[in-house]
């Protein structure tokens, strides 16, 4: 229903961000990260995720698309709702997650408060498996007929975690290409790989 709202922060609160939009005050809840890009008085563009209940509806607001996609790849994991979605978010970044779901590492994961061992391995199990079956954006790169891939190198490792934010294997090979991977953390290499496609 909305894809972003554009406008000036009028208001910012713990997991909150209110963007006044032509006089209408859009409250969007959101991570720690996106709160430390926003300004009360500044303008702002949040990329949103209208979540409806029974009960309520209620609008996510994240800075880059990125963050807004993994956040909706975590509440489309069983178990994992907006809440627990927004408290991964706020511990980590996009490629941080990535790279964890990539070499199945739950205790970056489980520094998030509210995010105990079970829902970490739940997260990491749904989402490789999601990626290894073509399920994920530019998965098809990465076993669309079915079949599991298990990244062997740090090259592989992350070029997948890139697919897991949604890039396609063109655009991941530029990327990688001039970045000493050999020297860098896995979450570095990918780091990088995304400031050059930011460009």
């Amino acid at each position: 229903m909305f894809y972003y709202v554009n406008g000036v922060v009028a208001h910012l609160a713990p997991n909150l961000a209110v963007v006044d939009c032509g006089g209408v005050g859009y409250a969007c809840r959101t991570t720690s990260y996106t709160l430390s890009s926003l300004q009360t008085g500044e303008k702002a563009k949040l990329y949103t995720y209208l979540n409806v209940r029974e009960d309520a509806m209620e609008l996510y607001g994240f800075s880059t698309e990125k963050e807004k996609n993994c956040f909706q790849m975590l509440i489309g994991v069983s178990g994992v709702g907006p809440k627990a979605a927004l408290s991964i978010l706020s511990a980590t970044t996009p490629e941080g997650l990535a790279s964890s779901i990539i070499t199945g590492d739950e205790k970056a994961l489980t520094v998030a408060p509210g995010i105990g061992k079970k829902i970490a391995q739940r997260v990491i199990l749904e989402l490789k498996d999601k990626l290894a079956k073509g399920q994920l954006p530019a998965g098809e790169a990465y076993g669309g007929s079915g079949v599991t891939v298990i990244p062997q190198d740090k090259t592989s490792e992350a070029t997948a975690a890139l697919a897991v934010l949604g890039y396609q294997p063109g655009e991941i090979a530029a990327a990688l290409k001039g970045i000493d991977i050999a020297a860098l953390s896995l979450e570095d290499v990918v780091r990088q790989a995304l400031r050059k496609m930011v460009k």
